[in-house]
């Protein structure tokens, strides 16, 4: 019997294989008479089914996102020109409990990867099984830790036994499932280890041995496809592939380990990932287009852009001080919207390289350096009949003028232009032609909280605990991420003779902790929070307290933000409370560090599962009241707002603490760690679509030290502002483009033009700006210049209003009603809409 898949895959593979020969690819012979395999590859490029290829690659992580989003996320990838999606395998949440494995929900993994494959594209397997990536230690199961004798990473029995364990297991789950390309499945090439040579030297010979073993293990495991290792040139064993990762691997790349290999850049990333205090972090799509022009310029066939779509960090996913929201400026944004200008330029990017397919993957490169900044890349065929060219600028502020072969080209400053027949420019990386987009949180008019109520939990003291210690326990172990809060109590008998002679003069109570982040009581009285930060989790609390004559209860709440997931020798990090003072008193510094501890790991709420809603009956809520205290859970009901848009919350009136919605853990919130801009550096949080019912959805919120529900607001999102800018300098769009019988050909009229594009089922409402002048201000904050047309409004009203999509023609005479009043100034056609 047929596998319907496998027989869906073939023929979407025999279609992409048809394609590429009519773009003007040709197969890669064999002359040595052994069997082809599906997937190969020579110092040129990755060949896949006899034919090179040119692969553009986005990272979206299934756990990251929900079952409901992943067919749009790989639909939009494909409209954003990629072939090919990477992923990680992240073992943490495959095996929680050593033995017991989970595949079901975002965590199929086996029907994530079938939806690429029948969506015609292909993927990367990234096992691991350290992974990085900004996830709870690593990717790494907690009970790992706990193997005796285990060294993570290292030529070390224990774990390489463990690491081998499962690895086969996620192969072996391929293979049963027939993913693999030589199966007939979509994965083409699979990564074993995750940047190794960061940490290397840390565990010197035994370092190189492992990394060795690493990469003669997986391809015992399977041979089928190629495997690569990041960032491992050095010491990489001969049997995989090593690339590249960073911002500009066209510069820092020196390639492969053996000239017969391709040269691959696997993470390109797209911005910076954020941790709670920090400022806003942003990638341009110039700059992003310009580095990969620039690769591919210089002999590159791969490049991946890490992330493609970040997504979310549900639960307590997120690895330390990581936010919940990942990625967001990556070219489609956390909710799966596109980014533009960010996903259309790439897009064109994309378009340009496969227009120059033929002459990059075949012909011979030639290189010229013009000047200091300028440099010019050609790939030739037959002679120079089939020609492609990259055209250099390096120079980061002055523009240059280049003649080439009879003509002369303008660049911009850091630009590549593209010229697919070595004569017209279709794409250069600083015109950005595609529209841009402004994202809108826009607050809910039919959803609003209902029954807000609280309840708040108690304060152990050192008898109400029984697992007891001379000193505080290390918290991790403690945890054992089962949970990010743990108990600390100690009580302390103080004579009255001790306390300060003056009543104003108190004592205070010193904490020093390995981190994350605590909360401290005396006598069930609120203290004060004290925290780390991502770049140094350690931290000090100094806080005046009131002791009174007789017994005292010193209790500490310590937490974790996420565990470590980089740097060698992660199994030996620790944290939480490490000594305990209390000074001022008339006898002096009192050290109850070994006074004698009890322990309790989590808290009364999360085993009584307060977020659900059988939880929730367990104990009596009570009305809010006007004392914003610490540790309170909160619970309200709202129903789905309206429409289909995305959802999500504005946590701006609370502090520090987790959300739950319908009993599914949206994650931490922090909006009281400012960044140095006096800002949260993240205010909403999503509400997957798919995680709500049309009516009586249950919000529970955990407040760690005191906020008001009653301002959280509930948001739809959209990204209905529309922009263009386009001057003379703007090439035409690529798609205005083809490439046949060898040749590059207008497909139409190649006019300078602004396009812009709605989401589907919406249309253009409102003309919001125009300007053909020299208006100032990008997309959302755009101002008129001294020089500009009122009639170019009109004319945009008149093409645009009503319509999913416009175009506006970059043309004087149909923009300028009469005589230019200022014919010497250089255009700047501006627009701005907005969908409804």
């Amino acid at each position: 019997m047929i596998d319907p898949v496998k027989f869906l895959f073939l023929a979407l593979l025999a279609l992409l294989v048809a394609n590429a020969n009519a773009d003007g690819n040709e197969p890669v012979g064999h002359s040595d008479g052994h069997e082809e395999k599906v997937v190969t590859y020579d110092g040129r490029s990755m060949i896949i089914n006899g034919s090179r290829e040119l692969l553009f690659s986005g990272s979206i992580h299934y756990p990251r996102s929900t079952v409901e989003m992943w067919p749009e996320l790989i639909k939009r990838a494909k409209e954003g020109g990629l072939n090919l999606i990477q992923t990680y395998v992240f073992w943490n949440i495959h095996e929680p409990v050593q033995g017991q494995f989970n595949f079901e929900g975002n965590y199929d993994l086996v029907k994530f990867i079938k939806m690429i494959g029948e969506s015609g594209l292909w993927v990367t397997l990234r096992l691991g099984p350290y992974i990085e990536s900004e996830w709870n230690l690593g990717g790494f199961p907690y009970w790992l830790k706990e193997i005796p004798d285990i060294i993570f990473r290292s030529y070390n029995e224990p774990f390489m036994f463990h690491m081998k364990k499962y690895s086969e297991m996620v192969v072996d789950l391929m293979k049963k499932e027939k993913l693999f390309a030589d199966q007939g499945g979509p994965i083409i090439m699979a990564q074993i280890e995750n940047e190794y040579n960061n940490v290397q030297l840390a565990y010197r010979e035994n370092g190189v041995k492992y990394i060795k073993w690493a990469g003669d293990m997986a391809v015992g495991l399977y041979s089928g496809v190629p495997w690569i290792m990041c960032k491992q040139k050095k010491h990489a064993p001969d049997t995989v592939i090593s690339t590249c990762n960073g911002r500009h691997c066209a510069d820092t790349f020196a390639g492969p380990n053996g000239p017969n290999k391709p040269s691959l850049w696997t993470e390109n990333w797209t911005a910076q990932y954020r941790v709670f205090g920090d400022p806003p972090s942003q990638r341009s799509a110039e700059d992003l287009a310009y580095a990969v022009a620039k690769f591919f310029a210089r002999n590159g066939t791969l490049n991946n852009y890490y992330m493609y779509h970040g997504g979310t960090n549900f639960g307590r996913t997120s690895s330390s001080f990581v936010t919940t929201r990942y990625y967001d400026e990556a070219p489609l944004d956390e909710f799966g919207l596109k980014r533009d200008p960010k996903f259309g330029h790439l897009r064109d990017l994309h378009r340009a390289l496969k227009l120059s397919k033929k002459p990059l993957l075949w012909g011979t490169q030639n290189k010229q350096r013009v000047s200091e900044n300028v440099e010019i890349t050609t790939y030739e065929k037959d002679g120079g009949k089939i020609c492609a060219a990259f055209l250099i600028n390096n120079n980061s502020r002055v523009p240059a003028t280049v003649e080439f072969r009879g003509d002369e080209y303008y660049l911009p400053p850091k630009s590549v232009s593209i010229l697919p027949d070595c004569k017209i420019v279709v794409f250069n990386s600083q015109a950005v032609v595609a529209q841009h987009s402004s994202r809108n949180f826009v607050l809910s008019n039919t959803s609003k909280f209902r029954g807000w109520e609280m309840w708040r939990e108690s304060i152990p003291t050192y008898d109400s605990m029984e697992m007891k210690n001379v000193s505080p326990n290390e918290l991790y172990f403690l945890t054992k991420d089962t949970s990010d809060y743990a108990w600390y109590s100690t009580s302390i008998d103080i004579d009255g003779n001790d306390l300060p002679m003056r009543q104003d003069d108190l004592a205070v109570l010193e904490i020093a902790s390995l981190g994350h982040a605590l909360l401290a009581f005396v006598n069930g009285q609120y203290v004060g929070f004290g925290h780390g930060s991502n770049v140094d989790k350690r931290h000090v609390l100094k806080k005046p307290v009131t002791i009174k004559a007789g017994n005292n209860n010193i209790s500490i709440l310590a937490m974790t933000v996420g565990l470590p997931n980089s740097g060698a020798y992660m199994e030996k990090r620790f944290a939480g409370p490490k000594a305990i003072l209390i000074q001022g008193l008339m006898s002096g510094t009192l050290d109850i560090t070994r006074n004698g501890w009890t322990h309790q790991v989590g808290l009364n709420g999360e085993k009584m599962q307060l977020f659900t809603e059988q939880g929730a009956k367990q104990v009596k809520w009570a009305p809010l009241d006007a004392n914003l205290s610490s540790l309170t859970w909160y619970k309200a009901y709202f129903d789905a707002p309206e429409g289909k848009d995305p959802v999500a919350l504005r946590m701006t009136s609370m502090q520090k603490g987790f959300i739950w919605v319908n009993g599914i853990n949206l994650g931490r919130y922090w909006v009281s760690y400012l960044s140095a801009i006096n800002k949260p550096t993240q205010e909403e949080y999503h509400v997957p679509r798919a995680y709500l019912k049309e009516k009586d959805n249950l919000l529970v919120v955990l407040e760690e030290t005191g906020g008001d529900p009653q301002k959280i607001e509930i948001l739809t999102v959209n990204r209905n502002t529309l922009c263009s800018v386009i001057t003379e300098y703007h090439p035409p769009t690529v798609k205005s483009w083809e490439r046949k019988d060898n040749k590059i050909r207008e497909t139409v009229d190649p006019v300078r033009a602004a396009h812009l594009a709605c989401p589907d089922n919406k249309i253009i409402g409102k003309v919001e700006f125009v300007s053909f002048g020299e208006s100032d201000g990008a997309c959302g904050a755009f101002t008129q210049g001294k020089c500009d047309s009122p009639k170019a409004h009109n004319v945009v009203e008149e093409l645009c209003l009503g319509k999913n999509e416009c175009n506006i023609p970059f043309e004087r005479e149909s923009l300028i009603d009469g005589e230019d009043s200022c014919p010497d100034v250089a255009k700047r056609l501006a627009v701005q809409v907005a969908c409804i």
